[in-house]
């Protein structure tokens, strides 16, 4: 995942930058090699389900949870982003549904981590989940503030490193109460 956020930009459309424009658009309608940031959303979203399904053991409320947000990011890769120029042909009801499917992977996500810092066995994990519970929603903010929309890319980017961070260390890490 690093990898590709970090590196497929150079190899996308011209004028794509890191700063400002977010993952989405990499995978976005009529851009170049959109394709491999669409396997990397899938692959997130198949590999969370599987990870925490195992994980999760009897919480069959938090796997549901986990199956929402897993289901909706893979959703994310079918209906694609319109291209960051808006010149280029594009479905705008395909824009507007993997809009939505961001958004539900972004609220379940903070729902799965509330969750999980619920049945959490030890303080420390309780908190650093709860932090991260605050974390991704400013950090959502943040990409849409007027003040700091510039920076979009950059916000999201944190995001995804600090949620798929928080979920392997949390699936190695945590004990749980089931």
């Amino acid at each position: 995942m690093l990898l590709v956020i970090f590196i497929l930009p150079h190899y996308s459309l011209e004028g794509y930058s890191i700063l400002e424009n977010t993952t989405s658009e990499l995978g976005a309608q009529s851009t170049p090699n959109a394709w491999i940031m669409n396997v990397v959303f899938v692959g997130l979203g198949l590999c969370s389900i599987w990870a925490g399904w195992v994980f999760l053991g009897r919480n069959w409320i938090i796997k549901l949870i986990l199956l929402l947000f897993g289901t909706a990011l893979i959703m994310t890769a079918i209906f694609h982003h319109a291209p960051i120029d808006k010149a280029l042909p594009h479905s705008l009801r395909e824009d507007q549904l993997h809009s939505l499917f961001a958004n539900i992977t972004g609220f379940s996500f903070s729902v799965f981590a509330f969750s999980l810092g619920w049945i959490a066995e030890n303080g420390r994990h309780k908190i650093m989940a709860f932090i991260i519970v605050v974390l991704a929603p400013i950090l959502s903010i943040m990409m849409f503030s007027e003040f700091t929309e510039n920076w979009r890319g950059i916000w999201q980017r944190l995001i995804f490193i600090f949620m798929f961070g928080w979920m392997i260390y949390a699936f190695s890490t945590y004990r749980i109460k089931t």
